[in-house]
């Protein structure tokens, strides 16, 4: 009894403790705000110091260099086409073959040309003979001129032989007929006298006329002589006319036979047995075994420090982490735009402004294995230093 009674004493003289969920009502402190986490901050600030770096170095660059990936390899490029018509009998190429110059690619049929050959074959014979008769004529005539040449000279002599008789025997006569009136010499002797004179007369006449005749046929003698002399020069532009038809027809007949103009490498074979191909008709391409160059098309506001002969730095696609040594070459007198099928007119009403673009010919130096490989139409990144 008395313990109990001790007990609730106890309890009752015991200081009563607050609730639990009174005490944090009224006592809770507030709580610290949460640290930034370190990583974090290293990260951002490495972020934004990258950032910036890389930013700086883009920009110096950019002041140093001027770049484009609009640039592809180009290279020597041949048409192969047939400079006469005629039907193929054999094609000796095929496709992606290595030729060297002046190897048989096709052959067509020459037998059109071999008949055609024939002919002006003979034709440069006959006019060969024709020469040959036209000369014999021109030394006949010649022969001719000489012969009454010579006549005429001895009918000169025979003249002056007559005209010589003929002054003895007008003397004789005119002394013969003083003679007579006085019946010193008989009128037999008188007419002896006169039938001399006359005889001398007419011998010079003859002489006279034959003189005359002999030059007349040494005019047209000369004459002949002459006509030969231009036949001669018909006859051997005639030969020269047929040499030429005859070299015109060996030229034919070689072109039956087409071969590579070049060293290089044939493209696709567009041709087969029996075909018919036309003058100028376009059958596959040589790509010569040139060294390669590369067109890189630069935008306008990039040329302002361009030069020739910087150097160049090219990546091609299909080996972008090798570098190829280049230099600036050249550059175009035009735009691209210039150059195209239909260039563009900005004349007309409604005109925007496009930047334009300048074909720039990039030169490769060095002996780079790799550009053996390079094919024309790959394209490449062009790297130009400015300094």
């Amino acid at each position: 009894m008395s313990q109990t009674n001790e007990t609730n004493e106890t309890n009752s003289t015991a200081p009563q403790q607050p609730h639990e969920g009174h005490k944090k009502h009224h006592h809770q402190q507030p709580e610290p705000p949460k640290k930034t986490s370190k990583g974090f901050m290293i990260a951002l600030i490495i972020l934004v110091l990258g950032g910036g770096t890389f930013g700086v170095t883009k920009y110096i660059h950019a002041q140093h260099h001027e770049e484009t990936d609009d640039a592809q390899v180009e290279a020597n490029i041949s048409p192969v086409i047939p400079r006469i018509s005629g039907y193929v009998t054999e094609v000796r190429v095929k496709d992606n073959q290595k030729v060297k110059k002046g190897d048989t690619l096709v052959i067509l049929d020459s037998r059109t040309e071999e008949i055609q050959l024939e002919q002006a074959q003979a034709a440069l014979a006959a006019a060969k003979s024709n020469l040959s008769v036209v000369n014999a004529n021109t030394s006949v005539s010649r022969a001719n001129v000489a012969t009454y040449e010579a006549n005429v000279s001895t009918a000169d002599a025979q003249i002056e032989s007559a005209k010589v008789t003929l002054r003895r025997a007008t003397q004789d006569y005119d002394r013969y007929a003083n003679l007579i009136k006085d019946h010193t010499i008989t009128q037999q002797q008188y007419e002896q006298a006169e039938a001399a004179k006359q005889t001398a007369e007419r011998q010079l006449q003859v002489l006279t006329d034959q003189k005359n005749a002999a030059s007349r046929q040494t005019n047209a003698a000369n004459s002949q002589s002459n006509a030969s002399t231009q036949q001669i020069s018909v006859a051997n532009a005639t030969i020269q006319q047929r040499q030429a038809d005859l070299d015109n027809v060996m030229l034919n007949l070689s072109y039956t036979v087409i071969v590579a103009p070049e060293d290089g490498v044939i493209s696709k074979v567009n041709v087969q047995i029996g075909q018919f191909l036309t003058t100028g008709q376009a059958l596959f391409n040589v790509v010569l075994d040139t060294n390669p160059w590369v067109v890189a098309n630069f935008k306008e506001t990039q040329l302002e420090k361009m030069r020739e002969g910087q150097k160049v730095i090219i990546h091609v696609d299909a080996w972008p982490s090798h570098d190829i040594e280049a230099k600036v070459s050249s550059f175009s007198p035009a735009t691209g735009s210039r150059f195209a099928l239909l260039p563009p007119d900005n004349a007309s009403g409604n005109f925007v402004k496009v930047v334009q673009r300048l074909p720039v010919k990039i030169e490769l130096t060095g002996n780079d294995p790799l550009l053996k490989n390079l094919r024309p139409g790959m394209n490449v990144n062009v790297d130009v230093h400015l300094d």
